[in-house]
C-alpha cells in the first residue's frame, strides 16, 4: 500500500499550522520551477518541486503541479505544511491483535484512530500504540514518524491493518504491495446503489486541481487506479423497479492503493459513502439522512474487511477477515428497516 503508498498524508492535507507564503512573480515566461526558487529563496528547487507536487502552490486559487511549466506573472501562494512532531511516544493504547509473529502484527483498527503521527494529530495513533506494545522490536525503515507502517487506512476508516517488526519483514511487505499482490476487500453503505450491480473501476487519481484537500479521477494525469466491486445488499427499494435504492452495501476489491480510492471510485459513480465529509457531496435522502444523524454517524462507512497475503519471511499464506463494526452494524440495522 505505499502506493504513494498509502504513505501519502491524506488525513487533513492542508490541516492545523500549515505557514502560508505569497510572493508576487513578474519573469511570465521562465520555468515555474526557477520563477519560484527566485521568489522563495528560502525553499531550495527539489523543496517546491515536491511541493508542486503535493498541490500546495496555487495562482488565483487554481492548483499548479508542473515545475516545467511557464511562469505567468501574478501573486503565487504556498501552504507550507508544519514540520511533524518526531520521536512519537510509546501509548497503552488497547490493540486488537489478529496475527502476531516475531516478523510481523497484524490488528483489527478502531475507526477514529489515524495510522501514524501527522499535525494534529501527533498521539493516540496506531504507531503510539505499537511502539508500546511491540517496544524496540518495531521495524525502523519506515521512518521515525512512522516505524513498522507499511500501508495505512484513513483515520475514520476502521478494519485489517499489517505492521512489519523487523526491517526484513518490511521490505518484504512494501514489494508486495508495490506489485499488489495483496488481496484487500472493503465493505461500504454508499448512497443509492452503482450501476451495474458488478463491474470493474478503473482510473486516473490524482490530486484535485481545484481543492487539494481532496483527491479525484483525473483525465490525463495522476496514477493508475482499479477497484472491482459488487453490489451486496439493497436498502430502501422503491416501489417503481426503474429508481434506484435508497442506499447499498458493496464489497470492493483493490488492485491498486491510491489515496481514498475506494472513496473517489465510489463517488464517481453517484454512489457516494455514507457519512464521508469529503466526497459524499449532495444530501442522501430524508430517511438515511435521519438514519445517520439519530446514530450520530459522522464518518465514512468504510470497513477493510479482508486482509491476505503471503508471509514475507516464513513464505506462509495468512488471511484474515473481520466484520464490520458495531457503528456500521448499528447503521445497516436502521437502513434494513426502510425495507
Amino acid at each position: 500500500m505505499t502506493d504513494e503508498h498509502l504513505l501519502i498524508d491524506d488525513e487533513n492535507p492542508a490541516s492545523v499550522g500549515e505557514e502560508i507564503l505569497t510572493a508576487d512573480i513578474s519573469a511570465a515566461g521562465v520555468r515555474l520551477d526557477k520563477a519560484l526558487a527566485e521568489a522563495f529563496p528560502s525553499l531550495s528547487r527539489a523543496r517546491l518541486q515536491s511541493l508542486l507536487a503535493e498541490g500546495a502552490i496555487s495562482k488565483d486559487g487554481v492548483i499548479l503541479t508542473s515545475g516545467k511549466a511557464k511562469a505567468q506573472a501574478g501573486t503565487y501562494l504556498i501552504a507550507l505544511p508544519p514540520v511533524a512532531a518526531a520521536d512519537p511516544e510509546p501509548e497503552n493504547i488497547p490493540l486488537t491483535v489478529l496475527y502476531e509473529d516475531e516478523h510481523l502484527i497484524v490488528i483489527d483498527k478502531p475507526a477514529g484512530m489515524a495510522a501514524h503521527p501527522a499535525p494534529g494529530c501527533e498521539t493516540g495513533t496506531l504507531v503510539n500504540a505499537l511502539l508500546h506494545h511491540c517496544g524496540d522490536s518495531l521495524s525502523g525503515i519506515g521512518g521515525v514518524a512512522r516505524p513498522g507502517i507499511v500501508h495505512r487506512l484513513d483515520k475514520d476508516t476502521s478494519g485489517v491493518m499489517v505492521a512489519a517488526k523487523t526491517d526484513a519483514a518490511h521490505q518484504g511487505l512494501s514489494a508486495l504491495f508495490a506489485t499488489h499482490d495483496i488481496e484487500r476487500t472493503y465493505i461500504a453503505l454508499v448512497r443509492g446503489c452503482p450501476s451495474p450491480d458488478k463491474g470493474r473501476i478503473e482510473t486516473l487519481i490524482g490530486r484535485s486541481p481545484h481543492d487539494r484537500k481532496k483527491m479525484a479521477v483525473l483525465k490525463t494525469s495522476g496514477r493508475q487506479a482499479i477497484t472491482d466491486y459488487v453490489v451486496q445488499k439493497r436498502y430502501g427499494i422503491p416501489a417503481k423497479a426503474s429508481a434506484a435504492p435508497l442506499a447499498s452495501r458493496v464489497a470492493c476489491t483493490l488492485h491498486t492503493g491510491r489515496t481514498h480510492q475506494i472513496r473517489v471510485h465510489m463517488a464517481s459513480k453517484g454512489a457516494p459513502l455514507l457519512g464521508d465529509p469529503v466526497y459524499g457531496s449532495g444530501a442522501p435522502a430524508l430517511a438515511i439522512r435521519n438514519a445517520l444523524e439519530d446514530l450520530n454517524f459522522t464518518r465514512q462507512a468504510l470497513h477493510a474487511a479482508v486482509l491476505g497475503f503471503v508471509h514475507p519471511v516464513t513464505g506462509t499464506s495468512l488471511r484474515f477477515e473481520t466484520s464490520t463494526p458495531p457503528d456500521m452494524q448499528a447503521l445497516e440495522q436502521r437502513l434494513d428497516a426502510l425495507d
